[in-house]
């Protein structure tokens, strides 16, 4: 039921869409949490100025050149985990950022994890920080071989069960239901439509264009006085 690795040798925005209605699991001491992915996110390595491989690699990074079928898993803004599956060949650097999903196994164990977990349990998995808090990924996961069986982060087709619960299965069983548009928060190569999600899904993120901060307005003294003080 594993994706087979030649499913993550092509191109980041071919692959994407056809991870929508697959099922990333992660399988640890406290349990299984299964997520049925309804939002995800092309980069394209140093082709991709909005990519973490843009400027070539680094020990952050380096997973995304190695082989294909392997998850990326780095750190931002000081407190949130998120997690991309590695495309192409090894010595390239695509990669899918995984955006959310619904939670389609150990919900329980999901809600412990997570504090607020929406209305009917919409936002356990909605947003990729709160995908990673639902399922506990970590920089632990960083190079975990999600197309083999023994590895305890994996993903899968999902089961008949589960496809019909979501009313949408893998991209290439119903293509209608993906629609597709810029990419979230990112200040360089903004416009391009490169994220994907399944369409009408309340697990999908809300879209956020990239904001630049405004830089603050430095303070100015007062003009002093011609006697040499300073009015208060």
């Amino acid at each position: 039921m594993l994706l087979p690795r030649e499913t993550f040798a092509c191109a980041a925005a071919d692959v994407a869409p056809a991870l929508l209605g697959c099922v990333l699991e992660h399988d640890t001491p406290d349990g299984l949490v299964a997520v049925a992915l309804t939002e995800v996110e092309a980069y394209h390595g140093q082709a991709d100025p909005a990519s973490h491989a843009y400027r070539g690699r680094t020990t952050r990074n380096a997973v995304m050149f190695g082989p294909p079928g392997h998850a990326y898993v780095y750190f931002t803004y000081g407190m949130h985990f998120c997690v991309n599956l590695v495309c192409r060949p090894e010595g390239t650097a695509s990669a899918v950022l995984l955006r959310a999903g619904r939670v389609v196994e150990g919900e329980d164990l999901a809600r412990a994890r997570r504090t607020a977990p929406g209305p009917g349990g919409r936002d356990l998995a909605r947003g990729p920080a709160r995908l990673c808090q639902a399922l506990a990924i970590t920089r632990a996961q960083d190079g975990a071989d999600v197309c083999d069986p023994a590895s305890p982060l994996r993903v899968r087709w999902p089961t008949p069960a589960e496809a019909a619960a979501g009313n949408a299965g893998p991209a290439e069983l119903a293509p209608a239901s993906i629609s597709r548009g810029p990419r979230v928060g990112v200040s360089a190569a903004g416009d391009v439509p490169w994220r994907f999600w399944v369409t009408g899904d309340p697990t999908v993120s809300v879209y956020r264009a990239h904001a630049p901060r405004r830089a603050r307005p430095k303070p100015v003294s007062a003009r002093a006085a011609s006697d040499g003080t300073i009015p208060l």
